[in-house]
Parts: structure tokens; C-alpha cells; sequence
């Protein structure tokens, strides 16, 4: 759940993050874990795209004790702080450096990422669902949840300002408001949600289904077509 943005001294208040800026946070990992379980197996191995940090692994690991993990981080730093993160649970883990293609072939039995696909550039995007797709199991379900909103002015502002409000300090002045508005329209790729669903179809899902939508993030469950 990072990107390189986050390396160095942002890595160790990463916590700090996802909790104030994702509506739901500790629902949004209660909902993917149900909807992972409903298809793997109780022993299933489970293949986490976006994985520095840590915090998804860890709740996956606590709430299903005989599943096994592959996390894949481009971060050194956030994959370091994952390795602490989940340091109890280090028999089940296996970290990977790198993007999709560093992660091992499979086959897995679930496929994870949250809060990772608006750091993924558009023109990588169907590449990275359909290198998931190839490593999954037939039927296996994958996750994802990340900001996703309609790109047509004026909506696509509205949102932006709607997005920034809710995951602004107290303290921000409007001087920090914009420069995090101008952030978020110049620093990541966001899709329209119509977008996001063609493009999992395109990528070989099926049955893709929306299961969590908090302002501006938007969560899909899919299925290795």
C-alpha cells in the first residue's frame, strides 16, 4: 500500500495515514478479508500487490491464521516497515522488492491491493491486472480498492476538494489545502469508475462487483476469469 513517495522518513509515519484519509479504513480490511475467504481455501496463499507498510498483511494475518502471503512493494523502505509490521507472522511471509513481475508465478488462490492502483500510471494498468490475472487460480477472486471517481469537470475537482477535506489535519491552512488538491490532480492517475470495471474485464475478471465506495475511493471484487 505505497509508493516510492512514501521512502525515507515518510516511511516510518505511514500509520499515521490510511486511518484519517480512507473512510472506513479498518472496515474497508474486514470487508476484503470476507470476500478473499469466500473463495480460497482455509490454507490459501495470497499474492498482496502494493504490500509496503504493512498494515494489510497484518490485519489478513491475524484474521486468518493458516493463510499464506506474498507481498510485493517497489519501496525498500516500506517493505522494510512491512517486515516489522508483520514480524510475529514471519513464517507466512514472503516479501518481494519490485513490482507486479517480481512477484512469484503462482498459482495463488487471492490477489490483493489496496489503496496502490492511483500510483499505477494508466498506461501500466491493464498490463499489471492481466500479470495478476496469469498468476491467479481459475475462480480465484481478487480485491481491489483505491481512489476512483468521474474525471469530467466539474466533478473531477469537486471530488479532488471533497477528498483533500476529508484527509486534511485540523491545522492545514488553505495554503496547504491546494498545493494537496493540486497533488492529488497532477501526482496520480484516477480513473473513472466505468473506467476501472472495463478495464478488469479486459484484463480476463469476471463478475466484477462493487463492494465498498467512501467518498472518493471506490473497492471492486473480481474473479480469475
Amino acid at each position: 500500500m505505497s509508493r516510492t513517495a512514501f521512502e525515507g522518513h515518510a516511511a516510518t509515519s505511514y500509520a499515521e495515514g490510511p486511518p484519517r484519509q480512507v473512510p472506513g479504513f479498518a472496515g474497508l480490511h474486514r470487508m476484503a478479508t470476507l470476500l478473499l475467504a469466500e473463495r480460497m481455501p482455509g490454507d490459501g496463499r495470497l499474492l498482496v500487490l502494493g504490500a509496503g507498510g504493512g498494515l494489510e498483511l497484518r490485519a489478513f494475518a491475524e484474521a486468518e491464521p493458516r493463510w499464506s502471503f506474498d507481498g510485493v512493494d517497489p519501496s525498500a523502505d516500506m517493505l522494510a516497515l512491512a517486515g516489522r509490521m508483520v514480524a510475529d507472522h514471519a513464517p507466512r511471509m514472503r516479501l518481494h522488492h519490485g513490482f507486479v513481475d517480481a512477484a512469484p508465478d503462482g498459482p495463488f488462490d487471492g490477489a490483493c491491493a489496496l489503496l496502490t492502483f492511483h500510483f499505477i500510471a494508466r498506461e501500466d494498468r491493464l498490463a499489471t491486472l492481466r500479470q495478476i490475472r496469469r498468476r491467479l487460480r481459475p475462480g480465484a477472486p481478487l480485491v481491489l480498492a483505491h481512489i476512483s471517481f468521474p474525471q469530467a469537470e466539474p466533478e473531477r475537482s469537486r471530488w479532488i476538494a471533497r477528498h483533500v477535506a476529508f484527509g486534511a489535519r485540523r491545522d492545514a491552512d488553505e495554503a496547504q489545502l491546494e498545493s494537496a488538491r493540486q497533488a492529488i490532480a497532477t501526482r496520480l492517475t484516477i480513473l473513472d469508475p466505468r473506467e476501472e470495471e472495463a478495464m478488469l474485464a479486459e484484463a480476463g475478471f469476471a463478475d466484477v462487483g462493487l463492494f465498498y465506495a467512501g467518498l472518493s475511493f471506490r473497492g471492486w471484487v473480481a474473479y480469475a476469469a
